[in-house]
């Protein structure tokens, strides 16, 4: 009986000084944050001191990108370190498969006390508690920026009132507060609805950039060398012509004047994260108080990107760099001391997050992903880290503006093509940008004699990368392009 009570007392001694050496996770998440809306990138009027501090006190990897630039499937490839068709979650209508691993689920199983809180985004009519997580909060569809009804671990629904960001923040505070074991880890991930349309900001910022101007970006009126389908897009739901997520009423207008309808959207896009800024920095002195920001892998970071009138376009799904580039940024001592911040200028995916998370955490690593964690690339240099990858997007039926897209991106180097779906010569141009000369993508080189061998190489490239995700012409399944479409989406999905 003694004997069995000594081994028992060893074995919750052995787990507690497990825990003790294990990290917590704070992820959160932004929803169409693009790379360049945060002070750390470089940009001076869109002040966002709270987040660039952890890139501050950490790691801010300059070049990070979505493998798919739509929410669903970037966040299920987030959560499982797996491209679109592995995992399964090819549009904004699938649920995250039940039976697949993902790194919370991982944390779960080795005795993390876990949980989700806010925008799940997977599955557009459930709200109920997913595999993975002891606490579940969410709600149906894109929730609302003011009283949006919660779902608390399918226990029961209600209206909480207030602004989105600070009801998320009220309760991911009250869930790291509640009481554990106190060697026992914990995983958070929590998931903001900004900045999303239909652009909301919370009132006490609502005229925080009124007198910034938002001009249309040049590159929307360089449209001479690209393919058709851009064109054709000006006057649809993601054209600037358009009705701007319903700040342009009266539409299409290609008028001087109607730029402030897009100033406008602008000027509130920007509003919102002023209020995720003041999250962060609120959980960030919650994390202080308790004695626990050194032992928590902070991981903020966006799903994808979005287009802001470059090339004539709103909205995400295509392969150019608003689009598919996306902020991340992460604080842990363990990865990097406070006082030694890094910025790491390699290519870093969504899928990636997993792996990284899970080593960094000393937990089993997920079996058979695509992602890498990039650890080793932090701590000294990784001589085999990827020189390219593959972006892909499936044209959608509810959302008719972009065709399929198959595109490479190296340091240099981009190309893209537009395969039709169903075997037949693809239609759409290509394209073709020098990324380390031309980053805003104004010249489409696809077409002048001087580059066809860089057409060709990066042709094979792109067969390349396909082949590493398990892809190829003939396993690559994807919907028939049916062309671009001028109608308006159903309200219900928008």
């Amino acid at each position: 009986m003694k004997k069995s009570l000594w081994v028992a007392g060893a074995l919750l001694f052995f787990a507690a000084e497990l825990y003790a050496r294990r990290p917590n996770v704070l992820f959160m998440l932004t929803d169409d944050q693009r790379w360049d809306a945060i002070g750390l990138s470089g940009n001076k009027e869109l002040r966002t001191p709270n987040m660039d501090r952890l890139g501050k006190e950490g790691v801010y990897f300059r070049n990070a990108f979505c493998t798919t630039s739509l929410c669903s499937p970037s966040r299920a490839s987030i959560l499982s370190g797996l491209y679109a068709h592995a995992h399964g979650v090819v549009d904004n209508f699938t649920e995250y498969p039940a039976g697949l691993k993902s790194f919370p689920l991982v944390l779960q199983s080795e005795g993390y006390d876990t949980a989700y809180i806010g925008k799940w985004h997977m599955g557009e009519d459930n709200d109920e508690p997913r595999p993975g997580f002891n606490w579940f909060v969410t709600h149906k569809g894109q929730g609302k920026y003011y009283d949006t009804e919660f779902n608390f671990n399918g226990r029961k629904r209600r209206v909480v009132k207030g602004y989105y960001t600070s009801v998320v923040t009220d309760m991911a505070e009250e869930w790291i507060r509640r009481p554990r074991e106190s060697s026992q880890p914990w995983c958070l991930m929590l998931g903001h609805k900004a900045p999303h349309s239909f652009y909301t900001p919370e009132k006490k910022y609502r005229d925080a950039f009124e007198d910034h101007r938002f001009p249309y970006p040049e590159t929307a009126f360089m449209l001479d060398d690209k393919p058709d389908w851009i064109k054709e897009r000006l006057s649809t739901w993601h054209g600037i012509y358009g009705p701007l997520f319903d700040w342009r009423k009266d539409f299409p207008d290609s008028s001087p004047e109607a730029v402030e309808d897009f100033a406008a959207m602008n000027r509130a896009y920007w509003a919102t994260l002023l209020s995720v800024d003041d999250s962060v920095g609120r959980l960030y002195k919650l994390l202080e108080e308790r004695g626990e920001l050194d032992n928590t892998i902070i991981v903020f970071m966006s799903d994808n990107g979005i287009l802001s009138g470059e090339h004539g376009m709103v909205d995400k799904r295509t392969s150019h760099e608003p689009s598919i580039r996306i902020v991340q940024v992460v604080r842990y001592p363990g990865l990097t001391p406070a006082h030694q911040p890094k910025v790491v200028e390699r290519q870093v995916l969504t899928v990636d997050v997993a792996p990284s998370i899970l080593e960094l955490c000393g937990a089993e690593p997920l079996e058979d992903i695509h992602g890498r964690s990039w650890v080793k690339l932090v701590h000294r240099g990784d001589w085999r880290w990827r020189d390219s990858f593959l972006y892909y997007y499936n044209y959608e039926k509810q959302f008719p503006y972009t065709p399929n897209v198959r595109c490479v991106r190296t340091d240099e180097w981009k190309y893209t093509r537009y395969p039709q779906g169903d075997g037949s010569p693809t239609r759409h141009m290509a394209e073709l940008y020098n990324i380390e000369f031309d980053p805003e993508e104004r010249y489409n080189l696809i077409n002048r004699p001087k580059y066809a061998k860089v057409v060709k190489r990066m042709q094979r490239e792109l067969d390349e990368v396909m082949k590493d995700v398990g892809l190829s012409e003939e396993n690559d399944k994807m919907p028939v392009d049916e062309g671009i479409k001028q109608d308006l989406p159903d309200e219900k999905i928008r």
